[in-house]
C-alpha cells in the first residue's frame, strides 16, 4: 500500500502516525495536491490528500475512512472495543479534525486571496470555533494510557499543525493542552519526526 501525503497536512500526519503505531507497512509518497497529479486525481476525484492506494482494490480517502480501514486491517487495534469508549474516541477525533478544518480555512483565506479581498470577519468566526474547541480540550483532555486510539492521533496531528502554522497564538492559558505532546511522545516516540512540517 502507499499513501499520497503532504508533510504539512495534519490529516496526513494523523494517518501516517496511526499506521506506524500499528506496524502497518505503508509507502509514503509526497504529493502536491495543487499540482494536479494524475495519480492523485485518478485515486481521489476530489484531488485531496491523504489517499491510501491499495493493490488491485479501490483507493481510500479521506483521513477518517483511512483510519477506520487501518483499524479493521489491524484487527481492531486503533479504536476501543467497548462501544462507549469507542464513541468517546471517535468524538475526540471529530472535535480535533473539526478544529483543524477551521485552521485550514484561516490559512487558505490568507494564502489564496489578495490582501484586499481577505474577509477578516470570516477568519474571526473560524478562530472563535478554534478557541472554543481548544478551551474544551484544555479541560477535557483524554486519558493517555498504554493504548493509543484514533482520537489521540487526531489530537497529536492538531497540535502539530498549531505549532506549524499558529505558533505562539494558542498555547498561552492552556498549560495542560500545551504539555500533552510530551505525554503522547512517551507512548509514540516518532511524534516529533511525523507531525506536520513545512
Amino acid at each position: 500500500m502507499k499513501l499520497l501525503y503532504s508533510p504539512a497536512s495534519p490529516y496526513s500526519a494523523k494517518v501516517r502516525m496511526a499506521a506506524r503505531h500499528l506496524g502497518i507497512e505503508v509507502t509514503d509518497v509526497k504529493t502536491d495536491s495543487s499540482a494536479g497529479s494524475p495519480e492523485l486525481l485518478d485515486s481521489n476525484p476530489l484531488g485531496k490528500i491523504p489517499v491510501l492506494i491499495r493493490k488491485d482494490e479501490p483507493s481510500i480517502y479521506d483521513s477518517v475512512a483511512i483510519m477506520h480501514y487501518l483499524d479493521r486491517v489491524s484487527g481492531g487495534k486503533l479504536y476501543p472495543k467497548k462501544p462507549v469508549k469507542r464513541t468517546e474516541a471517535e468524538v475526540l477525533e471529530a472535535l480535533c479534525d473539526g478544529i483543524t478544518d477551521c485552521l485550514l480555512v484561516i490559512v487558505y483565506e490568507r494564502r489564496m486571496r489578495p490582501e484586499d479581498k481577505i474577509h477578516q470577519p470570516w477568519i474571526d468566526r473560524q478562530w472563535d470555533k478554534v478557541v472554543r474547541g481548544l478551551d474544551y480540550l484544555e479541560t477535557h483532555l483524554p486519558k493517555t494510557g498504554k493504548k493509543l486510539h484514533g482520537g489521540h492521533f487526531a489530537l497529536a496531528a492538531l497540535i502539530g499543525y498549531l505549532d506549524l502554522r499558529f505558533n505562539g497564538q494558542w498555547a498561552e492559558g492552556r498549560p495542560e493542552l500545551a504539555s500533552w505532546p510530551d505525554i503522547f511522545s512517551k507512548r509514540f516516540s516518532d511524534y516529533a519526526a511525523m507531525k506536520s512540517a513545512a
